[in-house]
């Protein structure tokens, strides 16, 4: 029996590889949703008073979302064979392809819980929690607004790591000048450099928890210089991500009006 094309058309509907195909609108939906409904319950149990009343409820919807994933990720697995052209080692090819990719490892990582709870006996369920929080990332399958993200940074990679160095040797430099001024005057809590970085992170990103204060006139001479290198340095890689993010979405445009134009040359549209 060929089941050649049960699998290509599964990893049309999963993938989503033809538009406007309802079937494959369908699937999205009702996974998007099932994760969105996952990531509520993390929170809503989160609560003791709503985790113990309704404890077997979230149970069961626990058990019901890893059969769903695990189901889902099988038959991705199994329909990914048909990401390349029939022929010898390509089945395999595509498998591995979804297997290593980012959104494949998400999908991996969304069974997580389930299976550590299994491997580890008392493991701290606030952990089992937080990973699967993971899972609002299976949302990526239908949305390339990590992707892009992704890209727009790679594309400005140069001038993004330029701006991170830079950033760094500030960290660097005005920890260092942190600690040996406030040192003294407040040991416990400028004990060491790395715990003057702590400070100067949260400086120069202008959060200032205010849990780290100078105390002495060297000190806030230096709070001030580093709140206005702050300023500098974050605006520019926050400039940085912003434009790169910016320009990946006009060439998301350009190529989509190219096709559209396209299309509408050869007078072949069909609805």
């Amino acid at each position: 029996m060929n089941l050649r094309p049960i699998q290509v058309r599964l990893f049309q509907i999963l993938e989503s590889e033809v538009k406007h195909d309802l079937s494959a609108r369908f699937c999205s939906i009702f996974i998007a949703t099932i994760v969105l409904l996952n990531i509520v319950a993390v929170v809503l149990g989160s609560v003791n008073t709503l985790h113990q009343r309704w404890s077997i409820y979230f149970d069961y919807f626990e058990w019901f979302s890893i059969i769903l994933f695990s189901v889902e990720y099988l038959l991705r697995i199994w329909a990914s064979g048909a990401r390349f052209p029939q022929g010898h080692g390509n089945s395999w090819r595509g498998r591995k392809a979804y297997i290593l990719s980012f959104y494949g490892l998400i999908d991996l990582i969304a069974l997580a819980p389930y299976f550590l709870q299994v491997l580890i006996p008392g493991l701290d369920l606030r952990i089992v929690r937080a990973v699967r929080l993971v899972r609002v990332f299976k949302i990526s399958h239908y949305s390339t607004a990590i992707e892009d993200l992704v890209q727009a940074i790679y594309d400005e990679r140069r001038s993004f790591a330029a701006t991170l160095y830079l950033l760094l040797i500030t960290i660097l430099i005005t920890s260092s000048l942190m600690y040996f001024a406030e040192n003294e005057a407040q040991p416990e809590k400028f004990a060491s450099i790395p715990d003057a970085i702590y400070w100067a992170v949260i400086t120069l990103t202008t959060v200032g928890y205010g849990d780290f204060t100078p105390v002495t006139w060297p000190g806030r001479v230096i709070s001030l210089f580093t709140a206005f290198l702050g300023v500098c340095t974050v605006a520019i890689l926050t400039g940085i991500v912003a434009s790169a993010f910016a320009n990946q979405m006009a060439r998301r445009r350009v190529i989509f009006e190219t096709e559209l134009r396209k299309a509408f040359a050869d007078g072949m549209i069909f609805f």
